[in-house]
């Protein structure tokens, strides 16, 4: 049988449904109840005739001339000023009854008053704290999602928006704002001309996304957050960007870039985003990346160099002086930067074209150079050549198979062992030693049709002297460390890893052995703790991945680019030895070495020396004494170890030679 409800419990219920509306609820019912208490007390005393005879203080003459507005007058003051009640007649015993009862309902409704808008208050605060308010900005880049990536990714787009005012990034993760704040305030400091805004919420959930403004957004950039199944969150906030119903109308478009993790979950992503998603496929890019830095020590730095805005990066230019002139006319036209492509008028990218194609009207040439206004053609008619210095590579290197020790597993090992295999003569080797559980599992699946390696494994430890002793480090072409992301926190990750190069460092000096050390890290910090490692190359991996989502948010075009730059087969970087180019020891500049490296169809866009001191005065030379887009007419000495950085497409063994 149901309950009969009483009066008390509907009155309560009404009671408790106001008060949740708000502070106005509270003082609104204040305010009433006080209004009522003042005219209660004004009324029973005015009947009863208990105002004293006063004087002209309160307007009043006496008592005959008395109504009930004055004594409603009186009550008022007496409950918002209790401090009068000591003026009062103390022979008057019940007009002090009715203003002691005034005075201590005043004291009592503004004791509450204040409680109640001093919780209010706070409870505003702390909502605020929360992250909950509309971010009413426009053309500004959006973040979602929160990870060790937001820091460079916000510092490099800091960067790039030195040069302009009042920019700003916006980001939206389920993290809270004060933590996020207190978080980039201490590991990024000064944003310069960026504010950054963050705000609490799910970046899938649809009511969260408007909070950021993310239809007024100029980019929006999608990191992968750390949970097991990362790009499962990436496509549903893809979706929620693309199939909100408050979207951009046609024919506008979002300018959206995303990190996804699995190769196998690209096409899904593809299908969610459609035409207005640039994919960065991390494990595709480190993996790479990785198999061509291996081999050539010191790729890495050409490619942190070309991604991130502190420096030389990838501009696309358009130059009506240079319409109707070839490419090669192009490449000599420019004194502080280098030309790399073409972008033709109607989208197409040519990278590293044929040296006697015709620029166009509406085409735009891709440069590297220090910044967007620094593309600028300058004029020179005579470029100084030295064709006595120039020198050709040898039309034939005998290649010969090579060893790889791969010390560590990661899920991108099996990716890295099949990029490498496009590189390697027949008959190379590599070995894993690791020990985790499935890797061996994974060799077995993932690189069964390897092509030109057998892979071995050895199950242990990488942090053991013991194992490393019986693997005979030296005889190994290349030695390839990877970050053993398995454990979660970033630096034990990279301690492990630091401690295994130690160790091998340890090994070289005893047998004054160079070795051939690529180590993968992920925190850029502790890259400069291994320096004394003496290893030849760090990849910082989630540094690079932060990068490319960078410079794609800011120009969408590049991920064309540097999917050709970092694919075997087409058009990539390669360090060659500088003997290939010029003569070594003699003065040269740079227009010289361009000159040589387009007779081999080559572009040249810097070098790496041996000893990476600077060869003249304001030179600003990078790790492994990398120089990306020298000043062209710069008189340089090469000497024997240094080397010359080309965009070729002529580096693929062609095994059948």
């Amino acid at each position: 049988m149901m309950k009969k409800i009483t009066l008390f419990q509907r009155i309560r219920y009404m009671f408790d449904n106001l008060m949740s509306r708000g502070m106005s609820a509270p003082i609104i019912l204040l305010i009433a109840a006080t209004a009522l208490g003042i005219v209660f007390i004004a009324f029973f005393m005015w009947i009863t005739g208990s105002v004293p005879q006063l004087d002209g203080l309160n307007g009043l003459r006496d008592k005959n001339s008395i109504n009930f507005f004055d004594a409603l007058w009186l009550t008022l003051l007496r409950a918002l000023d209790g401090g009068v009640l000591s003026q009062d007649p103390a022979n008057n015993w019940k007009f002090l009854v009715f203003m002691t009862a005034a005075t201590f309902g005043g004291i009592f409704v503004m004791s509450t008053l204040i409680g109640i808008v001093n919780n209010s208050v706070v409870s505003k605060l702390s909502e605020l704290r929360k992250g909950k308010s509309l971010v009413i900005e426009k053309n500004h880049t959006v973040v979602l999602g929160w990870s060790f990536q937001v820091f460079p990714i916000i510092s490099e787009l800091v960067i790039a928006n030195e040069n302009q005012k009042n920019q700003c990034i916006a980001i939206l993760a389920e993290d809270d704002k004060v933590f996020m704040e207190d978080e980039i305030r201490v590991k990024i400091g000064d944003t310069k001309t960026t504010r950054v805004v963050c705000r609490t919420g799910n970046p899938i959930d649809l009511r969260d996304l408007e909070i950021i403004n993310v239809h007024s957004a100029r980019s929006i950039i999608i990191i992968a957050p750390d949970i097991k199944d990362p790009d499962s969150s990436v496509i549903k906030t893809i979706l929620a960007i693309t199939n909100n119903p408050h979207r951009k109308p046609h024919p506008h478009k979002y300018h959206i870039v995303a990190e996804i993790r699995d190769p196998r979950n690209v096409a899904i992503a593809q299908i969610a985003g459609r035409d207005e998603v640039q994919l960065v496929i991390f494990d595709y890019v480190i993996s790479r990346i990785t198999a061509q830095t291996c081999r050539q020590p010191g790729l890495s730095v050409v490619f942190t160099e070309l991604l991130d805005f502190d420096g030389d990066e990838i501009y696309f230019q358009y130059e009506p002086k240079i319409i109707g002139k070839t490419f090669v006319e192009a490449m000599f036209s420019y004194e502080n930067s280098a030309i790399i492509g073409i972008r033709r008028k109607n989208g197409q990218i040519l990278l590293k074209p044929q040296m006697s194609i015709i620029i166009e009207d509406g085409d735009r040439v891709i440069a590297i150079s220090e910044d967007d206004d620094t593309v600028i053609v300058s004029g020179l008619s005579e470029y100084g050549i030295d064709p006595g210095a120039i020198r050709k590579s040898p039309k034939y290197v005998q290649p010969y198979p090579e060893s790889t020790l791969v010390l560590g597993w990661n899920r991108r090992a099996p990716l890295i062992i099949n990029e490498l295999d496009k590189y390697v003569w027949p008959g190379s080797k590599v070995t894993v030693v690791a020990e985790h559980p499935t890797a061996e599992k994974e060799l077995l699946h993932h690189c069964a049709d390897l092509s030109h390696q057998s892979v071995s494994f050895w199950f242990g430890d990488t942090t053991n002297r013991g194992i490393l002793n019986e693997l005979n480090v030296e005889s190994y072409d290349h030695i390839i460390v990877l970050s053993q992301t398995e454990l979660t926190d970033v630096q034990s990750t990279d301690a492990k890893t630091l401690s295994t190069l130690l160790h091998l460092r340890d090994i070289g000096d005893l047998l004054n052995h160079k070795l051939s050390i690529v180590s993968e890290m992920l925190d850029d910090r502790n890259r400069e703790l291994a320096e004394i490692t003496h290893t030849d190359d760090f990849i910082v991996s989630v540094k690079l991945d932060s990068l490319l989502l960078s410079q794609i948010s800011e120009n969408k075009e590049l991920k064309t680019v540097f999917e050709l730059l970092f694919s075997a087969g087409g058009p990539a970087i390669y360090i060659k030895p500088a003997e290939y180019y010029v003569e070594l020891g003699r003065p040269v500049n740079f227009y010289t070495v361009i000159e040589s490296a387009r007779q081999q169809n080559q572009i040249a866009i810097g070098y790496k020396m041996k000893h990476s001191k600077p060869r003249f005065e304001g030179e600003n030379i990078l790790a492994h004494g990398v120089k990306v887009n020298p000043k062209k007419s710069n008189q340089v000495f090469f000497s024997e170890g240094d080397k010359i950085i080309v965009i070729s497409d002529e580096e693929q063994i062609n095994f059948n030679q």
